[in-house]
């Protein structure tokens, strides 16, 4: 099986419950220090137990994505036919760092992060047995500074009765204590991804609470600034568009601001851009005419450029016919060459923009509806 689940939310001591259990032998190996050499020797004493002892082995794998492909397919022969009982825990999503080969012999099994109700009866627990006194606000709130990770709780509770029997525990040294305890957080990891995906919904589900609520839960762990920025930007182009032109602008001087000030001064600039995009009105309008327009360039391969949008700056190019016929929009009625072609012959009557009913784009859309009827006129 493999456990998938944060930091301190029980896996390896579910393993070391299993084994006991099922009166297995257990055996520890982390991936970042063994290798093939480590897992076969493990094996080799595994089918030694089991016929000197008729024993079981459970073989316990800490941080199992970190094996490379011959490492995990070093366990597959000896997983199908019992010499052992694997037990792999990570921290990443095993559909991406497992291979499936592992993955198609193992129950995959998602463990949440312990709750603060959770962790303040750890902290009771394990006071009482060192036999020292902990408040309950102080427990309340060593719980909520561990942020879901056991590990965690009970490294702030050594910390603590170490500062109290010392007698050096008052009320500031208790808050240095909780200094350093930041959210959970993993740059390039499933919260990492989890987190954006939360915040980019929330700005294109119009929800500002939701949009300041990730940002800072991600700056609150330790998120680079500026790549909050840049995703920002993006969501302005995505979501929100032509609708509200303005919100590119505030997020492109929210990123100035930024890179500027630094965090925290900067932060409260990228947390007015988000509140303004999950507040403006949203159109999809161009990122969908992008993609379409996307399909259709893969699709059609290098059309011509019809001859008359060419520039024609020699004689020859002009004998050629580039820029014949070409009508000068200026010159035109309402500056608009009504009829006029300017994609390639093949694609002369494709359509990919189709701005949205709400915000600016009412407008443009109107505007683009008059100019789609004087085409019709002309023709």
């Amino acid at each position: 099986m493999i456990l998938w689940g944060p930091p301190g939310c029980g896996k390896t001591t579910l393993a070391r419950l299993l084994a006991n259990a099922s009166d297995c032998e257990f055996v520890m190996l982390s991936a970042v220090l063994a290798g093939v050499k480590d897992v076969r020797a493990v094996v080799a004493e595994a089918k030694q137990r089991h016929t000197d002892e008729q024993r079981g082995t459970l073989v316990f794998v800490d941080e199992v994505h970190r094996f490379n492909k011959s490492q995990q397919d070093a366990f597959l022969p000896f997983v199908e036919d019992g010499t052992i009982l694997f037990v792999g825990a990570t921290t990443e999503n095993p559909s991406f760092e497992v291979n499936n080969a592992l993955l198609s012999r193992a129950r995959v099994y998602r463990l949440e992060a312990l709750k603060a109700t959770d962790l303040e009866r750890v902290i009771e627990q394990a006071a009482a047995q060192q036999g020292f006194e902990i408040s309950a606000e102080h427990c309340q709130q060593l719980a909520q500074a561990a942020d879901g990770d056991a590990r965690r709780t009970l490294n702030l509770l050594e910390l603590y009765s170490q500062q109290a029997r010392d007698g050096a525990l008052d009320d500031q040294a208790f808050a240095v204590l909780l200094e350093g305890s930041l959210r959970r957080f993993d740059k390039g990891g499933d919260n990492f991804y989890d987190q954006i995906s939360a915040l980019h919904k929330s700005v294109r589900g119009s929800s500002p609470d939701g949009a300041l609520y990730w940002l800072r839960r991600m700056l609150d762990g330790g998120a680079d600034g500026g790549y909050l920025a840049r995703r920002l930007v993006r969501m302005a182009s995505e979501d929100i568009g032509n609708a509200d032109p303005r919100a590119l602008e505030i997020c492109i001087n929210a990123w100035e601001s930024y890179l500027r000030l630094g965090s925290p001064e900067g932060d409260l600039a990228l947390a007015q851009a988000a509140v303004y995009l999950a507040s403006a009105p949203k159109s999809n309008a161009v990122y969908m005419a992008w993609k379409a327009v996307g399909q259709a360039v893969a699709q059609t391969g290098s059309l011509e450029v019809p001859l008359h949008l060419r520039n024609a700056p020699t004689k020859l190019m002009k004998a050629q016919g580039y820029g014949k016929a070409y009508r000068y929009a200026h010159d035109e009625p309402e500056a608009y060459a009504a009829g006029e072609q300017y994609l390639p012959d093949e694609l002369q009557d494709a359509s990919w923009y189709t701005p949205v009913p709400r915000g600016l784009e009412i407008k443009i859309g109107e505007k683009l509806a008059r100019l789609k009827a004087l085409d019709e006129q002309s023709r």
